[in-house]
């Protein structure tokens, strides 16, 4: 599944790379926290949402279920087939729009992430990219973000516009 990396990189310089982001949350709309890892990034040590491109031939609920292995240990509850709540782009700044469309910053690819709101079943265990994991509420969440990061929960309906201002 893996490509040379110089193939790789070539690829990201091309064409978007399609991808699951998805945050963890539990709890309900009263009283709901929501997951983040800390990771090193081009943007420093930021917090984030989780995930990862989809490998060819993969479903995205394989791919959410992947990156949740990989990244915290735990499965997901998920539908057979999950729909997301949102889709989200990442673009460098180079060619990033500027014609007022909602974007992440990621210096490193295009790329459009199918967005999810999932429930975790087992107890996280940061790995790999992840130096951390937490839960945070709407009112407490970290001030290192990745860029985009805050959109992306606002469109996904996971914090409202009031949560943050």
């Amino acid at each position: 599944m893996y490509l040379p990396a110089s193939l790789y990189e070539q690829i990201e310089r091309s064409v978007p790379i399609v991808c699951v982001d998805f945050v963890p949350c539990k709890g309900d709309e009263s009283d709901r926290s929501i997951g983040l890892i800390l990771r090193e990034s081009p943007h420093g040590r930021v917090w984030c949402h989780l995930g990862g491109r989809i490998w060819r031939g993969e479903t995205t609920r394989d791919a959410l279920r992947r990156h949740a292995q990989d990244t915290l240990a735990v499965d997901l509850e998920l539908p057979i087939n999950p729909q997301p709540a949102y889709v989200y782009e990442w673009f460098p700044s180079d060619i990033a729009p500027r014609d007022g469309t909602s974007y992440g910053d990621d210096p490193r690819k295009h790329s459009v992430g199918l967005s999810y709101v999932v429930r975790v079943d087992g107890h996280p265990q940061p790995r790999n990219e992840a130096l951390d994991f937490r839960y945070f509420t709407a009112d407490a969440l970290p001030t290192l973000l990745w860029p985009g990061t805050l959109d992306l929960l606002r469109r996904m309906s996971v914090l409202k516009p009031s949560d943050t201002d």
